[in-house]
This record gives structure tokens, C-alpha cells and sequence, in this order.
């Protein structure tokens, strides 16, 4: 046998099975790479499970207290807090306006968690709250007493019906009921 025919059985055998190693190689890449992205989509899912076990808890207590907080500005709720009988009316404005601020910043970071959307709610319920009471603040004479504003709010709020405030506790409890 000479170098050719030595070369040509050699390359005979070689190249079928270097065919057979590029092809496993190649499948066994394309599987590691399958597995990758599974593996992928897995530590997502996980950390998305992760993050809601965190938040949700966060979420739960903010709709809580933005709902607390619908509450303790709605007229009724703040007049029957906040009455001194001995104030003159344009003082108690004053105060039902600083009550009014006082709770919104507590309450401000819970936008973080609710949505956009509802979170724009409650501030127009702050700000129409904030507008009959300066609507009834208006209607007071210089010698009217904090009695007097407080029986016109409750008659502005009895001819308004639903508050915005009653609204969107409702959509607070609707967005939250959502979340389970």
C-alpha cells in the first residue's frame, strides 16, 4: 500500500466521522441553548412570583389606606372629627383645609402603589372636597361660627348626592378585588 491509498482510507474513515461529531455538536448546542432560555423563562417567572409575594402586601395596605383616607376627608366624617363649636368659620375653613393637606401627605407614597388611574381619583376627590368647603367658606358671613360652615358643607353635600370621594372608594375596592 502506498501514501495515497493510506490517505484516501484514512480520509474514509475521518470524514464520515467527523460528519457524525459536527452534527452532534451542533444538536447538542442547539439543546443546551433551548434549555438556557427555559431556564430563562423559569427565573422569570419565579422572580415575578417573588416580587408579587413582596408587593402585594405593599398594594393591599396602600388601597387600605387610600380608602382610609377617602373616608377621613369625606365631609361628614371630617366635620363630626374636627368641630369646636367655638371657632369662628373662617378659622374652622382654615383647619378642615389643614386637616385635608395633613392627611394627603401622609398618604402621598401610596401612589407608588395604585394605579395611575386611581390614583388621579382620589386626588380630584381631595381637591372637590377642598371645593365645598370653600364654596359653604364663602357663603359665611364675618360672624358666622364653625356650626354654621359645618351645617352648610352638610347641605352642599346632601344636594351633590355621591361624592366623588364615595366613587372612588368604590373603584379602590374594585381595582383591589382585582388583585385576587
Amino acid at each position: 500500500m502506498n501514501w495515497e491509498d493510506i490517505l484516501f482510507y484514512v480520509a474514509l474513515i475521518t470524514l464520515p466521522a467527523g460528519a457524525v461529531l459536527m452534527t452532534t455538536v451542533f444538536f447538542l448546542k442547539r439543546n443546551a441553548e433551548k434549555e438556557s432560555g427555559h431556564d430563562i423563562r423559569l427565573m422569570q417567572a419565579e422572580l415575578k412570583k417573588q416580587r408579587q409575594e413582596y408587593f402585594l402586601p405593599n398594594r393591599v395596605e396602600a388601597y387600605q389606606r387610600a380608602v382610609l383616607f377617602m373616608e377621613r376627608i369625606h365631609p361628614n366624617s371630617l366635620i363630626m372629627r374636627t368641630i369646636n363649636p367655638g371657632l369662628p368659620s373662617a378659622v374652622y375653613q382654615t383647619e378642615l383645609l389643614k386637616t385635608i393637606r395633613e392627611e394627603y401627605d401622609h398618604n402621598v407614597a401610596q401612589q407608588l402603589f395604585i394605579s395611575t388611574g386611581l390614583w388621579e381619583m382620589v386626588k380630584n376627590s381631595k381637591e372637590e372636597t377642598i371645593k365645598i368647603i370653600n364654596i359653604a367658606g364663602k357663603q359665611m358671613s364675618v360672624t358666622s361660627m364653625s356650626t354654621d360652615l359645618a351645617a352648610k358643607i352638610f347641605e352642599i353635600v346632601a344636594e351633590i348626592g355621591e361624592l366623588p370621594s364615595d366613587i372612588t372608594v368604590k373603584a379602590l375596592k374594585e381595582d383591589l378585588q382585582k388583585l385576587f
